[in-house]
C-alpha cells in the first residue's frame, strides 16, 4: 500500500498526481513525455473521478492537479466515513458473538489454536486488541521478532500500558539489549528473571494467549483463554511473578538529549548483572573485551562495598533512580 493507499489511491495514481503537482498545467503529449506508458488516460480519468486533477477542453485539452489540501481532504473524509461505518458494524458483529457466547451451554473459556501460521495471526490479533494493558511473559520461542516489536510499539503509541517481564536467556541474546532500551523508550515497563514457566500474554482482563506447543511447525498449538476462573488465575500468576522479578532500569536509547555514556553504561551494566549473565555475556552485550567487562565489574562493586555481583546489583537498582519517561 502507497502512503494514500488508506485513502483509496493506487501506487500509479499517486505517482501520476505528483508529476500533475509539478506540470500543472500539462496537455496530454507534454504528460506523456513524462508519463510514457499505455495507461495514462485511464489514470487520468481515475484522478479526475477522484476529485484530484481537473481539465479544460483546450485545443488542446490540458490537465492540472487539484491542490493537496483540498482534494486530499476530501478523500480523508470519506474514507473516515467508511471506517466509522467499519467500527459501528464490528460493534454490532461483536454484541452478536456475545450474545451467542451468553447461550452455549458451558460457555466457550479455552480456544485451541494449531500451526504456526494460525498461532501466529491469533497472537498478532489478541495484541492489537490491548485496549488499557499488556502482560507478557517473554520466553522462547519468539514471534517474528521485528513484528512483534512493531506490535508493541504501536501499542504504546495508542497510550496502551505494557509491562513485559524477560527470561535471562532473552536478554543474554546478541542484540536484546538494545531492543529491550528502545522499548523502555518507547515506555515499555520490563523486569526480568532467571526462568519463567510459560510463554503468555494477557490483554487486559479480557483474553490471554498461552503457547502450549513451539514445534514441528504443524504440530506448533496455543490456548486463547477468555474470561474465567483460568484467566484469573494466570493474571495472579503474572502479578506474582512481576513482584518478584527485578527492574531493568535501562536508561532510553532514544531520549534527547542522550544521558552521559558512563551513566548509560552504568545503567546496563546493573541490569545485565541482575539478570545474572555471565561474564562473557556481559561483555558481549557491552561491547567490550572480556577483562573489560569484569573490570568494570570489580569497580561497580567496589563502590557500593558489595560482595556478589548479584548483590551489587540489587544495591545499584534500589539506590539508581528509575529513568525519567521519554518526552
Amino acid at each position: 500500500m502507497t502512503s494514500l493507499g488508506a485513502i483509496g489511491l493506487g501506487l500509479d495514481e499517486e505517482a501520476l498526481y505528483e508529476v500533475l503537482l509539478d506540470r500543472s498545467p500539462a496537455t496530454l503529449a507534454e504528460l506523456a513525455a513524462a508519463w510514457p506508458r499505455a495507461d495514462l488516460q485511464p489514470l487520468l480519468a481515475s484522478l479526475e473521478a477522484k476529485g484530484l486533477l481537473s481539465s479544460s477542453p483546450g485545443p488542446p485539452p490540458a490537465y492540472a492537479a487539484v491542490a493537496p489540501e483540498m482534494a486530499l481532504d476530501v478523500l480523508l473524509l470519506a474514507a473516515e466515513r467508511d471506517l466509522l461505518r467499519v467500527r459501528e458494524r464490528a460493534r454490532e458483529l461483536e454484541e452478536v458473538f456475545q450474545e451467542r457466547a451468553r447461550e452455549r451451554t458451558p460457555p466457550v473459556v479455552v480456544e485451541v489454536v494449531t500451526g504456526r501460521r494460525a498461532v501466529e495471526q491469533r497472537h498478532a490479533q489478541i495484541q492489537r486488541a490491548a485496549r488499557q494493558q499488556l502482560r507478557c511473559l517473554s520466553r522462547r520461542p519468539y514471534f517474528d521478532p521485528l513484528g512483534s516489536v512493531a506490535a508493541q510499539r504501536e501499542l504504546l503509541e495508542r497510550g496502551i500500558s505494557s509491562r513485559m517481564i524477560y527470561e535471562r536467556d532473552f536478554v543474554a541474546a546478541e542484540g536484546a539489549l538494545r531492543q529491550i532500551e528502545e522499548m523502555v523508550g518507547a515506555g515499555q515497563q520490563a523486569r526480568v528473571l532467571p526462568e519463567l514457566p510459560m510463554k503468555l500474554y494477557v490483554v487486559d482482563d479480557r483474553l490471554a494467549l498461552l503457547l502450549l506447543r513451539h514445534e514441528p511447525a504443524d504440530a506448533v498449538a496455543a490456548l486463547v483463554i477468555h474470561p474465567s476462573g483460568l484467566l484469573e488465575a494466570l493474571i495472579t500468576l503474572f502479578e506474582g511473578l512481576w513482584q518478584r522479578a527485578l527492574p531493568l532500569r535501562l536508561a532510553p536509547s532514544t531520549r534527547n538529549p542522550p544521558p552521559p555514556r558512563d551513566s548509560r553504561d552504568d545503567a546496563r551494566l546493573i541490569a545485565l548483572l541482575l539478570s545474572g549473565l555471565t561474564d562473557e555475556a556481559i561483555a558481549r552485550q557491552l561491547g567490550v573485551g572480556h577483562r573489560t567487562a569484569e573490570r568494570r565489574i570489580a569497580e561497580l562493586m567496589s563502590r557500593l562495598g558489595a560482595r556478589t555481583r548479584f548483590q551489587a546489583g540489587v544495591q545499584a537498582a534500589i539506590s539508581q533512580p528509575p529513568p525519567p519517561p521519554s518526552p
